[in-house]
């Protein structure tokens, strides 16, 4: 299907069920919390993907995309331990807040790259993975990830000074 091993099909289902989960933890909770059943499926499908990702070799060797299932996984890590300790002090659960919500961009990327090159079946919008039309999309979710993470980190921070 779409030239994707069992592995790329598991890792794909999974990879869009978390970003749905993602997303409507950000739209209903502003963000991904440890703290609530979706904001832990959200992170338990976001590792199973980071992992899967890292099997998959579609395109001949490690590359890029292994590199963002390697942050993926550094930022789940980041992000649990400022969750669960006090080593980040007060700027834990902001360290949380970035390190959770990069993820999801760590998810869109790949997701619109392999989308692209792939889809519509016979003739891709995208020739390569290096396409200047990628290019522009990666560029413009770095944007709107920044623009995002800045007003989570504002509602946070008068959060927190509400008490």
């Amino acid at each position: 299907m779409l030239g994707l091993s069992t592995l790329g099909f598991f890792h794909t289902v999974i990879g869009l069920v978390a970003v749905v989960l993602g997303f409507l933890a950000l739209a209903r909770d502003k963000e991904i919390s440890l703290h609530n059943r979706l904001g832990q499926s959200y992170l338990v499908l976001t590792l199973i993907t980071a992992a899967t990702g890292l099997g998959i070799f579609q395109r001949g060797a490690f590359g890029p995309p292994h590199v963002l299932s390697l942050l993926t996984l550094a930022a789940l890590a980041v992000g649990t331990l400022a969750g669960t300790s006090a080593l980040f002090g007060r700027a834990s659960r902001y360290v949380q807040v970035t390190c959770f919500s990069a993820t999801i961009l760590f998810h869109m990327i790949p997701g619109f790259v392999e989308s692209l090159t792939r889809l519509p079946v016979g003739a891709p919008v995208a020739a390569s993975p290096e396409a200047p039309v990628l290019q522009g999309i990666t560029a413009a979710l770095l944007a709107i990830f920044l623009a995002g993470l800045a007003l989570q980190l504002r509602w946070l921070r008068a959060r927190v000074k509400q008490g």
